[in-house]
């Protein structure tokens, strides 16, 4: 199993290992797939269309001939004219064969990796011209499962020929005897029969090389422990330096809520290790709002900035707790708060009315 500084790539690839690789061209494909479907194509065109096909072309030829007496070729143009006559004749024939092969190799690599354009694997690399890469090429792995796999489609194939024409061999004398027309019927039923078998044979070859190639594709992407924490890393970000932005992130709420504690009405307390600041406008609110809150250090930070500039602090447990618990900065306190809150302000409301009015 190959290994990348001495770990073994035992974890599967993540997501992002895989989009890279279909960027780079590298994608779990069978060759056999689309060979097959094309030579599939090809023999069920010939089947049905095939006494059409070359019915039409045996017409083209057979113009030409019937035309001979009065052909004109004693010009170059006159030759070029002729050619290209018969030739768009022809490649009007088989326009639609060629269609039915070409759309079956699409569908034969489409279906397998899905229809993308990247522009990476056609980047010119100068290390592809490296020679000393391209031998490894060929002493690959893959090499050598191509090599086995191409010998054993020759075999394959031979096989199936050798066994279907050594069964006809007892009809070949009396070909001799036969019109041409029933030796070219002759020879076509064996080639189909041929086509057919050895359709049948690489369907088998096509589907387990395609699972071989899907192993050898999840093998290759493979990644190690190492690997896989690093992209997570990259991907999430380095612990470390989400630590230091939460940090900043807590201290700017942290100055933002204790620059609020001035316009508070009032802050209450626990009274030592809770405090929640209050802040109520008739004409801008529905509800008291909680513009800061904290425990322990924050708390007594509260209570220092309250006293520094004449924010009234009272004493109320229950009403200290239930708002720290319930409410978060910037919210409006609930309703089952509102008449413990209503009397705390009325209360302080009062206290600021008496030391204006002395």
């Amino acid at each position: 199993m190959p290994e990348s500084g001495g770990q073994e790539r035992t974890e599967k690839a993540t997501g992002k290992r895989r989009q890279e690789a279909r960027r780079k061209g590298q994608v779990a494909q069978s060759r056999e797939i689309p060979s097959v479907l094309i030579l599939m194509t090809a023999m069920g065109f010939f089947y049905f269309a095939g006494s059409w096909m070359f019915g039409n072309i045996a017409g083209v030829i057979s113009g030409v001939y019937e035309r001979l007496d009065t052909l004109r070729l004693d010009a170059v143009s006159d030759v070029s004219a002729f050619s290209v006559g018969i030739f768009k004749q022809v490649f009007l024939i088989l326009i639609p064969f060629f269609a039915a092969v070409l759309i079956a190799g699409l569908a034969g690599n489409i279906g397998q990796i899905g229809f993308e354009i990247h522009s990476e694997p056609m980047r010119p690399k100068l290390n592809k011209l490296n020679p000393i890469s391209g031998m490894k090429k060929f002493v690959s792995l893959k090499s050598l499962v191509e090599l086995i796999k191409s010998v054993f489609k020759l075999l394959l194939v031979g096989g199936i020929a050798y066994g279907v024409v050594s069964k006809e061999t007892t009809k070949f004398p009396g070909l001799m005897q036969q019109e041409v027309g029933d030796i070219l019927l002759f020879i076509a039923k064996l080639a189909f029969e041929i086509f057919f078998f050895v359709c049948l044979a690489l369907i088998i070859l096509a589907v387990l090389d395609y699972l071989y190639q899907r192993w050898q594709y999840e093998e290759n992407l493979k990644m190690t422990k190492q690997e896989v924490k690093d992209e997570r890393k990259q991907s999430e970000g380095d612990p470390k330096v989400k630590g230091r932005i939460r940090k900043v992130q807590l201290e700017m709420a942290a100055r933002r809520m204790m620059e609020a504690v001035p316009e508070a009405d009032v802050v209450i307390t626990n009274p030592i290790h809770l405090a929640v600041a209050l802040k109520f406008d008739a004409a801008a609110m529905v509800a008291p709002t909680v513009v800061a809150k904290g425990s322990g250090h924050i708390a007594e930070r509260i209570k220092e900035t309250a006293r520094n500039h004449k924010v009234p602090i009272l004493e109320d447990k229950p009403l200290a707790q239930a708002l720290h618990k319930m409410v978060e900065i910037g919210e409006y306190i609930p309703a089952e708060l509102y008449r413990a809150v209503a009397e705390v302000l009325a209360y302080v409301y009062r206290l600021k009315g008496m030391y204006q009015t002395a």
